[in-house]
Formats: C-alpha cells, sequence, structure tokens
C-alpha cells in the first residue's frame, strides 16, 4: 500500500429513532448552533473527540471530523450522552453507518498526470480549473484525486479495508500503464 496514508475525516450517520426539538436542543446546549433559517439542522461541537455532529430533528445524526471511526462513534456517543443530560428521550436502538472515509497518501514518486488521462478510464483533468487528476474507480467504489508529486486524496471509503483495496487498486493501474 501507498506510504504514509492518513486518515483525515470520518463521516458516519446515526439514526436514533427519535424525535428532537432542535430548539430546545439550542437553548440548552452551549456548544450548539441553530439557524433554521440558513440550515435546518442544529450543529453540535463535541470537543473530546473532537467533531462536529450535525442534529436533525428526525432524530438523525451527521458527524464529522474525527480521524477515526472509533473516535466518530465516540463522538455520537458523547453527544447523545450530554443530550440525555439535559433531559432529552433517546432510544437506545441506534442505527450506525460509515457515509465516507477521506484519506490522504503519498504514491512515492512523482506522476506524469497526462499519462493518466490518456490511458486509464474515467478520469478527469482540468489543469485550469484544478490541479489534480480526478480518477473514479467502481470496485471498490471511490475517488481519487492524484496529484503530479504524488500526492493523493481518497474519498469515498466505507471502511478501512476498503480504503486499504482501493490503494491497491490504483497502483496496480498505474503500475500497469508504466506511471508508477
Amino acid at each position: 500500500m501507498a506510504k504514509d496514508t492518513k486518515i483525515t475525516n470520518c463521516v458516519v450517520s446515526c439514526d436514533t429513532h427519535s424525535k428532537f426539538v432542535l430548539e430546545q436542543l439550542a437553548a440548552k446546549l452551549p456548544d450548539a448552533e441553530y439557524a433554521p433559517e440558513s440550515f435546518p439542522g442544529l450543529v453540535y461541537r463535541v470537543a473530546k473527540p473532537k467533531a462536529s455532529v450535525l442534529v436533525f430533528s428526525t432524530g438523525k445524526l451527521i458527524c464529522s471530523g474525527t480521524k477515526s471511526l472509533d473516535e466518530a462513534k465516540s463522538a455520537v456517543k458523547a453527544a447523545l450522552k450530554n443530550f440525555r443530560e439535559i433531559g432529552m428521550t433517546i432510544s437506545d436502538k441506534l442505527n450506525t453507518e460509515v457515509v465516507n472515509i477521506v484519506a490522504s497518501s503519498d504514491l512515492g514518486s512523482p506522476i506524469e498526470l497526462n499519462n493518466i488521462i490518456f490511458n486509464l478510464d474515467n478520469c478527469e483533468y482540468e489543469p485550469e480549473q484544478f490541479p489534480g487528476v480526478v480518477h473514479r474507480i467502481e470496485t471498490p467504489k471511490t475517488v481519487f484525486l492524484i496529484f503530479s508529486s504524488g500526492k493523493i486524496v481518497i474519498t469515498g471509503a466505507k471502511s478501512v479495508k476498503h480504503l486499504e483495496d482501493a490503494i491497491l487498486v490504483l497502483e496496480k493501474e498505474l503500475k500497469k500503464i508504466k506511471v508508477l
């Protein structure tokens, strides 16, 4: 696998099977921001682990900003604990799922981006608008941003294994066209 792979953001959704009155949450939680005229959800900041949790009246939560899946799940638990402490009734039945893992890595050598564009399918490259190639792979379904320095950003992974498998697929594709 590429060296120095580092998860930079995990996004997890959670259905609490409860309804929330966002005005009440906003009034009782000092770390909450609620501006319904600009966004239908409440933004709740969790200090440890550091994360942002979007809270919707339907009882759905979206947690982002953590560096691991364990941190994301801990942030959701911390938010729900704080909600219960101010009197909110929340079901113990939670459906949590990984929405997206974002990571960065280094392929270890400079990459000739034009070679990728001419030799790989599912690529977009408009250097006037963005300095990297956008490359989509189907299995596992992920999107790569590939830069001439050899640095990459991976989005769309649903697990660490999914992330690792995607990087291996990319490396195999790049070796096949002799770019890596």
